[in-house]
């Protein structure tokens, strides 16, 4: 298997970047884009475990809108093969010393990347 191909690696970290953006400037529409359309797609969040894309909606439609902007660091993107990725960071929301964690799982369904599985948690230190 193909690790890192710089052209596959190049395509997720660009979408990668497009999803922080619409995360931190809560474009829902995009959001929704980026995760796979699909009951089996999950997202367990800080407070909530999301299954399905209809819950994974509405969890996004229902979040406040303030308070999204953060600072990433420690990001690790790796690709396997042509078609599957992952992507990890660490980050801490403006004016919060608490830092948190996301990773994604990324697969190229019909010809586009998507967020097939994802976490996010707090350190409780």
């Amino acid at each position: 298997m193909d690790i890192n191909l710089p052209d596959v690696h190049a395509e997720l970290s660009a979408v990668f970047a497009q999803y922080e953006d619409a995360l931190v400037h809560n474009r829902i529409d995009v959001l929704d884009a980026l995760f796979w359309a699909s009951p089996h797609t999950v997202r367990y969040g800080v407070g909530e475990n999301l299954h399905g894309i209809d819950a994974i909606r509405a969890f996004r439609a229902a979040r406040p809108a303030q308070g999204l902007h953060r600072r990433l660091f420690n990001t690790v993107i790796t690709t396997y093969g042509r078609d599957h990725g992952t992507a990890m960071t660490e980050f801490q929301r403006e004016g919060s010393s608490k830092t948190g964690r996301q990773s994604q799982t990324w697969c190229r369904i019909d010809g586009r990347w998507v967020v097939v599985a994802a976490h996010v948690s707090l350190l409780m230190t």
